[in-house]
């Protein structure tokens, strides 16, 4: 079996890196806005289980300002073993096989401003006996602007037909199908796109991989800060603040019954502040 520790060590470097130049550019919007708001950054360590060590930790960075209402931005890396009931379900790990070793940055911007979209984004590296790259990212407006919707999805397509032919394609159909409420029968927001089990068969392949994965985060760094400068100077009604704290309830539901990642860092042993980062910092449901 391929050591993989030399591969997570480079993803994870990649991941903290981006982590640094979102929370820049992010901070730079609440100058401009005149806040002084700054991310405020807490280390944790993963909870170990019986018989196991080392087991890895992240660091949680959360702001609160002007125009970012609640943003957080992790990088977590992590490793050990499954339980034996959350084993089965996750690609190349087994009852007799459960150990993993998993990084990955992960953020959700819940906005002041109802004009602005709200974001999440996330990428990541796992191994159990297998080695694979997933994430994606997906715009979620409470008051959705064809034009954004449309740059958005424009970004991420140029992207991804730059590393795969049929990328954009799979992985918006992908992230159609995952963002969605099945109880409410709605989308979580207007898309995006979702990829998973992006697997490493031999070093070209992890590279292969590793480099779509690099865009992804570049791309979101390039697009969504002009999202949030083209609409976060914009006045809005009492009526349309009520809708975003309306929609931030179907986020909520989503976030809690659905999400993928809620799941594997509660059964993991993560950081329970990092990893409900994703839950409004304001919702209501009428």
């Amino acid at each position: 079996m391929t050591d993989w520790t030399p591969y997570t060590t480079r993803a994870r470097t990649w991941f903290e890196a981006l982590r640094d130049a979102i929370c820049a550019e992010f901070e730079a919007i609440e100058r401009e806005a005149g806040s002084e708001a700054n991310f405020a950054y807490t280390p944790w360590t993963r909870d170990a289980v019986a018989g196991e060590a080392d087991t890895g930790g992240g660091v949680q960075g959360l702001m609160k300002g002007r125009v970012f209402e609640k943003v957080g931005v992790n990088v977590s890396t992590v490793h050990g073993a499954f339980s034996p009931q959350f084993a089965a379900s996750i690609n190349g790990a087994s009852v007799e096989q459960p150990q993993f070793t998993a990084t990955g940055i992960s953020l959700v911007a819940h906005m002041a401003n109802p004009h602005v979209p709200a974001v999440h984004m996330n990428t990541r590296f796992l191994t159990t006996t297998k080695a694979w790259f997933g994430g994606g990212a997906d715009l979620n407006p409470p008051l959705p602007y064809d034009e954004d919707t449309a740059d958005f999805h424009a970004a991420f397509k140029a992207t991804c037909d730059a590393h795969g032919g049929d990328y954009y394609e799979r992985f918006k159909a992908w992230a159609d199908d995952y963002f969605y409420i099945p109880h409410r029968k709605v989308h979580r927001g207007v898309g995006g796109i979702f990829y998973d089990h992006l697997e490493c068969a031999d070093d070209a392949a992890w590279e292969a991989n590793f480099a779509f994965t690099k865009a992804v985060g570049e791309t979101f760094l390039r697009i969504f800060p002009l999202l949030v400068r083209r609409r976060m100077g914009l006045e809005f009604t009492p009526a349309q603040k009520q809708q975003q704290l309306e929609w931030r309830g179907r986020y909520a539901e989503f976030n809690l019954v659905y999400d993928r990642g809620t799941l594997f860092g509660l059964k993991t042993g993560g950081n329970i502040d990092a990893i409900l980062m994703s839950l409004p910092p304001e919702a209501v449901w009428s």
